[in-house]
């Protein structure tokens, strides 16, 4: 046992011991309750790494008394599978711990199945993916679906002194003392990621000397070689993702500039150029808009700046256009209006392009009254004329609702209005 990793060492043996994931462990909470009640169902644990998934799923098992194995869905196969089926066959319930459920193929699954139906097995699918996404419907319709944070940073602390006072599977019989800041930056620094920290506590003790009188002290020079810099986590493909980008563009909607500098700084650590790009764009034509027109150009210029300058350098204009976004007044009155007209449309209100509006530059179009009683509008003052453009089904819908947020949006309306009342009096 020794030679494990700590982690692995100190992984909770019933629910009670569990640290973290109070809303589904705590007392009264879905798993807890099922646990006590001795009637468990199977289920999927997703989340980011290291946070408690297989602990969970070994605490259930200890908790329950039945039989625990795990298995991957992708290195073990089908025989590997059987021979948990019949282990629960011959000795009762076992509970099945399957990492990287996501990736279970059909056959695996079809065999599967069936022992889920019958309770013989009680499945429990470890994933970092979401599984609304990754995982086939047949299995997840016969699971409950939990998801798992990462954990605090005083949930980790209280890992961490939990493994170094224990004498059975911690580091208790050996002769530690850690600085205070050593522990906040074994906490801090893993980003919720108990594994790692526990595993780093564990590199930085069996690596330091003791001092002249027997002591291994764990400064926070040491717990930083032990725990440098964890990899940022942000998969371009998971859930992650796409919560930062909808964390930053409704910052930016709400004009937090801190909070939006701060995700702007996580899609720059995670050198996502392109999603910064695409994202700033939309955000400049569809929350601040019309309320601000040259925002949209300043933006553009900035991402060219970005893309030119690259890495690092290129978060500096980034950051312009985020706080220039920030700080400008919003409109959504554009976007609004394009949605209103394409929803007119997809519902069947379209109508006839009116005769006069119609393409008139072929022979014989005259003489169908295409184009006959078009009215050029250069021939007229300010360039407006009056005279119907919408289908006549159509034609008294007002699509752009004006904001008077800024004076820009004010200069609009008052020309909208303007020319609004003028095709009204004809």
């Amino acid at each position: 046992m020794m030679n494990k990793p700590l982690a692995f060492r100190m992984r909770p043996s019933t629910i009670d011991e569990i640290i973290g994931q109070q809303h589904l462990v705590g007392e009264g909470k879905i798993i807890q309750r099922m646990v006590k009640a001795k009637s468990l169902s199977s289920m999927i644990l997703y989340g980011p790494p290291g946070i408690g998934k297989t602990s969970i799923a070994s605490a259930i098992a200890g908790s329950t008394s039945y039989a625990f194995r795990q298995l991957n869905a992708v290195t073990n196969n089908k025989k590997d599978m059987e021979i948990v089926v019949q282990e629960a066959k011959m000795s009762g319930t076992v509970i099945l711990l399957l990492d990287e459920i996501h990736r279970l193929d059909k056959t695996k699954q079809d065999f599967l199945l069936p022992h889920l139906e019958n309770g013989r097995i009680v499945l429990i699918g470890a994933t970092t993916s979401n599984p609304y996404h990754a995982i086939n419907s047949a299995i997840r319709s016969r699971c409950q679906l939990f998801e798992l944070f990462p954990l605090t940073d005083e949930e980790i602390e209280v890992a961490l002194v939990r493994a170094l006072k224990d004498n059975v599977n911690g580091l208790g019989n050996q002769p530690v003392k850690i600085e205070e800041n050593a522990l906040k930056h074994f906490a801090k620094s893993s980003f919720g990621d108990v594994r790692s920290s526990l595993n780093a506590l564990e590199l930085a003790v069996l690596s330091t000397d003791a001092n002249e009188v027997g002591e291994i002290i764990i400064t926070l020079d040491i717990a930083e070689q032990c725990l440098q810099k964890k990899a940022f986590r942000h998969d371009k493909d998971g859930d992650d993702h796409y919560d930062v980008m909808s964390a930053f563009q409704k910052s930016i909607r709400g004009s937090d500039t801190d909070a939006a500098l701060h995700y702007l700084g996580r899609l720059v650590e995670a050198g996502d150029l392109p999603t910064i790009a695409r994202r700033l764009l939309v955000i400049a034509y569809e929350d601040i808009g019309l309320a601000n027109p040259q925002a949209g150009m300043r933006t553009l210029a900035a991402i060219e700046s970005a893309e030119r300058l690259g890495f690092p350098e290129g978060r500096i204009p980034l950051a312009h256009a985020v706080i220039d976004l920030c700080l400008s007044p919003k409109s959504n009155s554009a976007i609004a209006a394009i949605d209103a007209a394409m929803s007119d449309i997809h519902q069947g209100l379209s109508g006839e392009v009116p005769l006069h509006l119609k393409d008139a530059h072929y022979k014989g179009a005259k003489e169908m009254g295409r184009g006959v009683e078009y009215l050029f509008p250069h021939n007229y003052e300010n360039g407006w004329v009056a005279q119907q453009y919408l289908p006549t089904k159509l034609k008294a819908k007002q699509y752009y609702q004006p904001k008077n947020n800024s004076k820009a949006e004010q200069t609009y309306a008052s020309v909208y209005e303007a020319i609004k009342k003028q095709q009204n009096k004809r």
